[in-house]
């Protein structure tokens, strides 16, 4: 009796009807009218993956420590492990003392960096500004951490005044301290040796800082005078989104913390042959491909140039715009440019993030300067009173 052979031929899978083809086709053409007026939200439209194509056509998945072994061997993890020590290496991560994975996004990082944390302080009170992203609030109901919402400064900055008294009135319980390196609206970064300093005058030594450097952790490393932001300045974790700045098509980022501290949350799974020190189980294996093609192709010295290119476009936005009439501000080390609301004409065509009275345009890498001078002579023409008809002649 013959064998049955060991790979068997590959299935034929029915091909998508011509009107299907036509709804694939019209998505593309929707997607490539609307990507460079994509101004308003930190996504980079900007690059190119077909080396990467071949790696769809396998079911990969980088399931457990990306630092551990895993029964699962169809997996990209080394190639993950190079990534996430270039991120390490751009947050002066401390020597063969840090740990860290590639997320799905800025959310899972900054959940984990929450986790990690309520973890070592279970009766914890985590401490957040008003203008953090609205996802960490959900965060802390999902964790059932108690949690205060400090009062922000109008620049978006953490009000430190507000931080010291409540900590003070709450010096019996650890904090857990969420930074914002760049709010969402405003760019703002809050100064981690500002709330070092505080803890200290406080005698507060069982705290825990996460910094959510979400878009500015892609910025920082590249800049001559940066805020105080990373473990140097006093992180214990830190969540940067690899969409936004570096670019990918899909969702991801890395999420980095002190290795002593992700010891405390380590379980052994036997099955899967692999420690579970992650939020996910099975985490996806192509955006760590995603990201270390874009850290291979780039290198530090190509993104340091994007860096300082969309800093110098940011600047001549906000020129541009108070030239105009149109009042506009910016952060130091910041790509976010600050502006009143638009009128909705302006709202329709470009793809902008309002919130109450204001608007922003994020200088991505695909933005350029032809762009936003489209964008402000369209906010310009449409804040024009409209001309007046005459009145008619009488007799």
């Amino acid at each position: 009796m013959k064998a049955a052979p060991l790979h068997p031929p590959q299935l034929k899978f029915p091909s998508l009807s011509p009107v299907d083809r036509l709804r694939l086709d019209a998505l593309r053409e929707r997607l490539d009218e609307l990507r460079p007026r994509n101004i308003g939200y930190p996504c980079n439209q900007d690059f190119d993956f077909e080396d990467l194509f071949p790696f769809l056509a396998y079911s990969i998945n980088n399931v457990g420590d990306p630092f551990g072994s895993s029964n699962y061997r169809l997996n990209t993890q080394d190639f993950e492990r190079e990534v996430v020590t270039e991120f390490a290496r751009m947050t002066h991560a401390p020597e063969n003392g840090w740990w860290g994975y590639v997320t799905a996004g800025g959310t899972e990082g900054n959940m984990y960096g929450l986790y990690v944390a309520r973890e070592l302080h279970p009766k914890s009170i985590c401490y957040f500004s008003e203008d953090t992203h609205y996802s960490v609030a959900k965060i802390l109901r999902l964790q059932h951490t108690r949690n205060i919402m400090l009062k922000s400064q109008p620049n978006g900055e953490m009000d430190y005044s507000d931080l010291r008294e409540t900590l003070r009135i709450h010096r019996d319980v650890p904090p857990i301290i969420f930074a914002n390196i760049g709010t969402t609206m405003k760019g703002a970064v809050d100064n981690l040796h500002k709330i070092r300093a505080i803890l200290d005058e406080l005698a507060i030594t069982n705290a825990y800082i996460h910094a959510d450097a979400a878009l500015s952790g892609m910025i920082l490393p590249f800049v001559a005078d940066p805020q105080p932001w990373d473990f140097a300045g006093g992180a214990d974790s830190i969540s940067i989104s690899g969409h936004k700045f570096l670019g990918s098509p899909l969702p991801c980022g890395v999420v980095l913390a002190r290795k002593q501290h992700v010891e405390r949350v380590a379980r052994s799974i036997e099955y899967v042959g692999a420690l579970d020190t992650t939020i996910a189980g099975s985490r996806s294996a192509i955006t760590p491909l995603f990201l270390w093609h874009r850290l291979r192709t780039l290198r530090p010295e190509g993104i340091k140039d994007l860096v300082h290119r969309c800093l110098e476009l940011s600047q001549y936005a906000v020129e541009k715009l108070n030239a105009s009439g149109i009042p506009a501000w910016r952060h130091k080390n910041s790509v976010t440019v600050v502006f009143p609301r638009p009128p909705a004409s302006v709202m329709s065509k470009w793809i902008i993030a309002p919130m109450k009275d204001i608007g922003h345009m994020i200088v991505m890498p695909h933005v350029t300067q032809a762009i936003i001078d489209e964008f402000v002579a369209d906010f310009a023409s449409a804040l024009r009173p409209a001309p007046v008809a005459p009145e008619p002649a009488t007799l």
